[in-house]
């Protein structure tokens, strides 16, 4: 291992986090413990379930700690009374980090963050890109400071976002983007960081959290627009709309060339390929949707069990 850096310490939480550590135990990399947060309940019988990080950690022997806050004194106790690391890898962790956190490993801490800064800092870097229709996307290595996503650079890699991107694939490809990168970094962390540039000060946007009213579509938008959404909230937490009061879940859609005079939400054809409706700005076919309990489905399919006539209207929760 690099003769600077031997201990490396980690904190994360869901399973982007969780291919970083195993990345780092499988090239070797002494990890003496694991920040990750409390256990929370899950599945059909809501039991208390651990999170990916810490189902690897645990599988790897490594002590596990699980503060609720790291905010006051009381609650760093146990981590500052540690041994400092040489570096702390953070990556989708869920805590904000004190200062004191910050300083305390030897070489500070090292956030893999899924953009390329300082475009997209913040929550939902991956959903936020695939909505916007950005070309490319990636991952960044940042030293991290006490702001928002805002520390120096020490590394990136780009990649393409393609035509049929879900949010559920581009997580699983900047994943091992971060976690390839994070192994090629440390071996010469302080040599990385000695040359870390500073985020430009244009450019910057911010990939705000998903709030529960924007699953439900706005038909009023375009359809290029509406279409980016599905592949954005696909596998979580879905799109929706309201089709004869029943909440109905869409997952996949193809913009139509031309545009109709109906109101938007309107359904203007449907056949085997689909149920096309007009939007504020095109035409959108919906060729994969769920209804309440069910699987996702094709169209043809899902139209079996849930006919749709021309003419009825989706609409949103309140609409």
């Amino acid at each position: 291992m690099g003769e600077n850096v031997r201990r490396v310490a980690f904190a994360g939480t869901p399973e982007f986090a969780a291919i970083a550590l195993r990345a780092l135990l499988a090239a070797g990399w002494e990890v003496p413990f694991v920040l990750t947060q409390p256990d929370r309940p899950a599945g059909r019988g809501m039991k208390l379930t651990p999170s990916p990080v810490k189902r690897v950690a645990q599988e790897a022997g490594i002590a596990v700690l699980q503060p609720a806050r790291l905010k006051s004194e009381e609650d760093r106790r146990e981590l500052l009374a540690l041994p400092a690391p040489d570096v702390l890898v953070v990556a989708a962790y869920g805590l904000i980090l004190p200062s004191e956190v910050l300083h305390w490993p030897r070489w500070g801490c090292l956030n893999i963050h899924a953009s390329l800064l300082p475009r997209w800092r913040g929550a939902a870097p991956i959903v936020r890109a695939i909505e916007a229709g950005d070309a490319e996307t990636g991952v960044t290595l940042m030293q991290m400071d006490e702001g928002l996503d805002t520390g120096p650079m020490v590394a990136s890699v780009a990649t393409p976002i393609t035509a049929d991107e879900t949010a559920g694939s581009l997580h699983d490809r900047l994943a091992a983007l971060g976690a390839e990168l994070l192994v090629q970094v440390l071996p010469e962390l302080p040599r990385h960081l000695a040359q870390a540039r500073a985020q430009p000060a244009e450019g910057v946007t911010y990939a705000a959290k998903i709030t529960p009213q924007e699953r439900w579509i706005d038909w009023s938008q375009p359809a290029e627009r509406i279409e980016r959404r599905l592949r954005a909230f696909d596998p979580h937490p879905g799109a929706q709309a309201l089709l004869r009061g029943v909440p109905l879940k869409l997952w996949r859609g193809q913009v139509l060339e031309g545009n109709g005079t109906e109101p938007p939400g309107t359904v203007t054809a449907v056949g085997t390929e689909g149920i096309t409706v007009q939007t504020g700005q095109g035409r959108l076919l919906l060729t994969e949707l769920q209804r309440p309990g069910g699987k996702r489905l094709p169209a043809a399919e899902f139209l079996r069990g849930f006919p749709v006539s021309i003419g009825e209207r989706f609409t949103v929760e309140g609409g």
